[in-house]
């Protein structure tokens, strides 16, 4: 146990945890931004499904460390740029997440008119196909997280407990952070830009194309800040 419970191993899990909290963060919106479709009973549960999918991927990712590690092996070269396996995933689900977060700005500012003209009711997304955008995101998500795990810690278990630690904290607020976002459509709408870069992002390392994720990360926190900033004036002015 003394072996196991070192000074190092717990200052690797609690740097691990905050950063996959970190991580994590852009895996609640895009949950929260699907959810947000579905019938008002069924959001929580699904929330809860996928939060539980995505730990339950990086846990069986991490136990397949092998396996994942083997991804960065490069498999062709395309203009000059070595694609390996891990490269795929990131492009495919980076180019996954800005058609469907453009998407979903299109159905936010026209789509919503348009369905309601023709059909006279907005239409509700169901479970399934929720779950199944949820499924695909997770794997991109999960892999990223578990290729950082690697890279900040040596023991197995400190990896595992972090992933469990950072997505109970994550299904803690994962609902307050759902209810914030459909009660104010700016932020949603700022939540779905904050989804495009981070898919220009994944895309951007497929091609081995690195961006300092701090400069990204200040942005959105400093748009974020501005925008509640508004809420608060706005909210202030109303009650005026």
């Amino acid at each position: 146990m003394a072996d196991i419970f070192t000074l190092q191993n717990l200052i690797a899990l609690a740097t691990l945890t905050a950063l996959e909290i970190v991580l994590g963060i852009d895996n609640i919106v895009f949950i929260a931004i699907l959810t947000g479709r579905l019938p008002e009973e069924s959001r929580a549960k699904v929330r809860r499904i996928g939060l539980m999918l995505a730990m339950g991927m990086r846990i069986v990712l991490l136990l397949s460390i092998f396996w994942v590690m083997k991804l960065t092996t490069p498999l062709f070269t395309i203009l000059g740029n070595e694609i390996s396996g891990k490269d795929l995933v990131l492009l495919v689900g980076g180019a996954f997440l800005i058609f469907k977060a453009t998407k979903e700005i299109h159905h936010k500012v026209e789509g919503e008119h348009e369905a309601a003209n023709a059909s006279g009711k907005k239409k509700i997304a169901t479970v399934q196909s929720v779950l199944f955008q949820v499924v695909l995101l997770d794997i991109v998500f999960s892999l990223d997280s578990v290729i950082t795990a690697v890279g900040m810690a040596d023991a197995i278990w400190v990896m595992v407990t972090a992933v469990m630690i950072s997505v109970g904290v994550m299904m803690i607020f994962a609902g307050a952070i759902s209810e914030f976002v459909e009660r104010h459509p700016s932020i949603k709408m700022l939540a779905l830009s904050f989804l495009i870069m981070i898919g220009v992002l994944l895309v951007a390392d497929g091609l081995d194309q690195r961006f300092p994720r701090g400069y990204v990360y200040f942005a959105m926190a400093f748009s974020l800040v501005v925008e509640l900033l508004n809420i608060r004036a706005g909210a202030r002015k109303a009650r005026a």
